[in-house]
């Protein structure tokens, strides 16, 4: 179970790194950051495969998706120059609780 959970940070830190990539990618003219781009959602999504295999799917896409919103949005904050306002703040605290209340759910 803790291998699933590994895995599952690891396909959210690859599809975190992805997202944040695309600007790189100059409209997918730049190879590099384009392959970068194509490569980590793979690898994310295989990850995800992986996972499924232990964890209920419901739940390991709801946390993989949730997190990965909330990851992108702090990354978007702290290095591309995105604003950060009550509201967003808000919308990111209500995606993580409900990640957190579907797992919590889930063991039941």
């Amino acid at each position: 179970m803790l291998v699933a959970w590994l895995l599952l940070l690891a396909a959210i830190v690859a599809e975190v790194f992805a997202t944040a990539s695309l600007p790189r990618t100059d409209q997918f003219r730049d190879p590099a950051w384009t392959a970068a781009v194509i490569g980590g959602y793979a690898l994310s999504i295989w990850l995800l495969t992986l996972v499924i295999r232990t964890l209920p799917v419901s739940v390991a896409y709801a946390v993989w998706a949730g997190l990965g919103t909330a990851g992108i949005a702090v990354i978007g904050v702290l290095f591309l120059d995105e604003r950060m306002d009550i509201v967003k703040a808000a919308a990111l605290l209500m995606i993580i609780g409900g990640v957190v209340v579907l797992n919590l759910h889930g063991t039941h």
